[in-house]
């Protein structure tokens, strides 16, 4: 049983008349909406650091968009701080940055804000959410596409994968614990209440999207410090920020497209083909080859072409995922990066994946 919302009492709530606020609120939400539609037509946003936060233009050619960058820790700042204000989550800001004590980094620490991105290989309609990568792609208007990090299921609680659509939208929701937590807190003696109503204590936060796959929800959360971890029961948590702008913007029946891929290849505008690994949901791991998938999938980035690919590089990629986004092709005055042999003499340093 995952965490669950009333959905006769979100309904009814819908139902209640909407205060003046609320309504300016939402005309506003609209009118920027529409600007930025109009902006996109027009090609008047030229550069992405104009774009609002999680927004970005769709590449004409390729599926590479964002940037990373630097930022310099102020006194008082954690990685998890920064991590919220950069629109990443909790493991992929600690992963950029392995050396980086997450809640104690020293005041002047350059810091990597990993916030480049390759599009998953799915449908360009919709939410697309890729499990490994912890993210969520959200293809709003013609020419753009929103991300945002999220939690997903932890280990036992996965969050399934498949095609399904946002059904019932509930503001300030009430949450009825699962069974499942239930009988868990009797256990410790901690049996929690049937019902917790909207506020501070309750895990959904005060936006959530209810989807097509019962019990399952995209919501915001009352503790954003684990945004970017395998948290939940399997449910959708996002920043409290990022939940309320897709609240008002996305519609019912919404599809939906859940999927997990660890590994991604694709290229970028200027004819660089990168990569970028995640480390695999553990409950997946043994239902396929990391190594052989990835190969697989750098394949059908290249269709017919055949440019040579550094296969010490993608396999460190495979080994050490960090989610950073790496160039998988020799330069022309690039020798091949030294590698062992493989014991079958299936690859060399450099890749060839013509004929596959």
């Amino acid at each position: 049983m995952m965490v669950d919302v009333d959905p006769v009492d979100g309904l009814q709530r819908r139902t209640t008349l909407m205060n003046t606020t609320t309504l300016a609120s939402r005309t506003i939400r609209c009118a920027l909406t529409l600007g930025l539609s109009a902006l996109l037509a027009s090609g008047a946003l030229a550069e992405e650091r104009e774009w609002p936060r999680g927004h970005f233009p769709l590449p004409e050619t390729g599926s590479v968009i964002g940037e990373s960058y630097t930022v310099t820790v102020q006194e008082g700042d954690t990685l998890v701080d920064l991590a919220r204000t950069h629109n990443v989550g909790y493991e992929e800001i600690r992963m950029a940055n392995p050396e980086v004590s997450i809640w104690a980094p020293f005041a002047g620490t350059e810091v990597t804000i990993p916030n480049r991105h390759i599009l998953p290989d799915a449908e360009r309609e919709g939410i697309v959410i890729n499990l490994s990568e912890m993210r969520l792609y959200y293809y709003s208007a013609p020419g753009m596409v929103e991300s945002y990090p999220i939690s997903v299921g932890r280990d036992g609680f996965s969050t399934p994968v498949g095609v399904t659509r946002t059904t019932v939208k509930v503001k300030d929701p009430h949450w009825s614990p699962p069974r499942s937590m239930r009988a868990e807190a009797a256990a410790r003696g901690e049996p929690p209440p049937a019902v917790v109503p909207p506020g501070p204590d309750n895990p959904l936060g005060r936006h959530a999207i209810l989807l097509g796959i019962p019990s399952y929800l995209i919501h915001g959360t009352n503790r954003p410090d684990g945004v970017g971890m395998r948290v939940s029961r399997g449910c959708i948590r996002m920043f409290p920020e990022d939940i309320e702008s897709l609240y008002e913007r996305v519609p019912s029946g919404t599809r939906v497209n859940i999927i997990d891929q660890p590994f991604k290849a694709g290229w970028s505008d200027d004819g660089v083909l990168y990569a970028q690994s995640f480390p695999p949901l553990e409950e997946n791991e043994a239902s396929f080859e990391p190594l052989l998938n990835a190969v697989e999938v750098v394949a059908r980035a290249f269709g017919d072409e055949q440019p040579p690919v550094d296969y010490a590089r993608l396999r460190t990629l495979i080994e050490q995922p960090d989610g950073l986004i790496v160039s998988l092709l020799h330069t022309a005055d690039e020798a091949p990066t030294p590698v062992e042999p493989e014991v079958d003499g299936l690859f060399g340093g450099e890749l060839e994946l013509g004929g596959r």
